[in-house]
């Protein structure tokens, strides 16, 4: 079920800056491992999502959209979140690479879009909501003390 987040000033913003940060932050795993540590481009690509994707949960959870739940709650519906804006981003550029005959780097740009959008609004209302009860309702112990 998907929850209605708190209204947050320039949230898009911030999701933007993550995005780069956590893709230069990557790509600077990709050419390390590839350089100093002499690692294959499957090896060096693996690192470098693995640390891109790190900061992108950690920056964006407490950063972006303030999350104040647990980080291991809310890390399989990153999981999901991000594979489901993956595949988004694949269906653009082969759409655009087999039937629309679109330059591959275009089509790769063009994939951009869906991938961003579906994180990005996938991470606002169903991964980083805070899912605790509202304030006005409390839980009562049976001697009447409030948990």
């Amino acid at each position: 079920m998907l929850a209605r987040p708190r209204t947050r000033p320039w949230t898009l913003l911030r999701f933007v800056l993550v995005g780069l940060t956590n893709t230069f932050t990557g790509l600077a795993v990709i050419y390390v491992c590839k350089w100093a540590l002499s690692a294959s481009d499957v090896a060096a690509n693996l690192a470098g999502y693995a640390v891109g994707l790190t900061v992108s949960y950690i920056l964006n959870a407490r950063w972006t959209f303030v999350f104040r739940g647990r980080l291991n709650s809310s890390l399989g519906r990153f999981a999901v979140t991000v594979a489901i804006g993956y595949l988004a981003n694949l269906a653009v550029v082969s759409v655009a690479l087999h039937f629309g005959r679109i330059n591959s780097y275009l089509a790769q740009a063009a994939g951009v879009v869906p991938y961003a959008l579906v994180t990005y609004f996938g991470l606002k209302h169903y991964v980083f909501v805070d899912r605790c009860m509202p304030s006005s309702v409390s839980r009562t112990t049976d001697v009447g003390q409030i948990k």
